[in-house]
């Protein structure tokens, strides 16, 4: 699932290929992916109008319009977008598709129809109703510690809490917990103040690098779990076999040897 660095590529992407083009049609192709509002209405706030620049919220995009209002994008479990200049090229899966007057497109691409496109009037109001914590890149240490304090559930399910911090889902998690050494089954109120340090560090380094790396797993370094998120392979770090747990549902790889359930509490290294 595109996670904060993905959507952050997302963002450049979008800045980098449609802003400042005027919008002379919305096809929307499958109406499953608009989220309250239809396809005419969404059609008609956008028509005539142009992407002016745009915001990352989380794992939210919002492409701003050249008056009151955004389009806003959730990318799901596989959606991205797809600038393309000819109609040849529209990608498969295109849900809905914006035609520019310079006879560009831009496509809104979700094979697996769990993303979805939206209008806003006001980008604060939407994050507000959306119960959306701080964007896991903007939040200070203090904030983290704060909103962390007392948490009973696993530091896994806690990062991955859209409603404490927004933008970190299952795969990021495991990397940020991985890189700090910390067992993802722990709860958040057994660990110490020094290893909450640690998780808040590797959460800003780990995202940080991760785009600049372009979201790409290709490029980021072997020594990084992502690189090797399958049970049994060798951990990058110590050579021992990773493990597959679940947690509230979700997958987690872990390191038995790196990542040991009786070290995070008391802060060690």
């Amino acid at each position: 699932m595109p996670e904060l660095p993905d959507v952050e590529i997302f963002r450049r992407y979008l800045n980098a290929t449609a802003l400042n083009q005027k919008i002379a049609r919305v096809s929307v192709k499958n109406t499953t992916v608009l989220r309250n509002i239809s396809a005419q209405a969404i059609a008609r706030q956008l028509k005539g109008h142009k992407l002016h620049s745009s915001r990352r919220y989380g794992k939210f995009l919002f492409g701003l319009l050249d008056h009151d209002g955004s389009v806003v994008f959730h990318f799901g479990m596989t959606g991205f977008l797809k600038y393309f200049k000819e109609r040849t090229e529209e990608p498969k899966h295109t849900r809905v598709r914006f035609d520019f007057s310079n006879r560009a497109f831009l496509a809104y691409v979700c094979p697996r129809m769990f993303g979805e496109i939206g209008y806003t009037r006001d980008m604060k109001q939407y994050v507000k109703k959306r119960g959306l914590g701080p964007d896991a890149l903007a939040l200070t240490r203090k904030e983290f510690e704060n909103r962390m304090a007392g948490k009973k559930s696993s530091i896994k399910s806690a990062l991955m809490d859209q409603q404490l911090l927004a933008g970190i889902g299952n795969v990021y998690s495991d990397e940020i917990l991985f890189q700090a050494r910390v067992h993802p089954q722990v709860r958040v109120d057994h660990l110490s103040e020094r290893t909450l340090d640690r998780i808040y560090k590797m959460i800003r380094r780990v995202l940080n690098k991760t785009i600049s790396y372009q979201a790409d797993p290709r490029r980021v370094p072997k020594t990084w779990l992502l690189r090797h998120r399958e049970k049994g392979t060798p951990c990058p770090r110590c050579g021992k076999r990773l493990r597959r747990l679940t947690i509230n549902q979700r997958s987690a790889y872990v390191c038995p040897n790196c990542q040991r359930t009786n070290r995070e509490a008391m802060g060690a290294a």
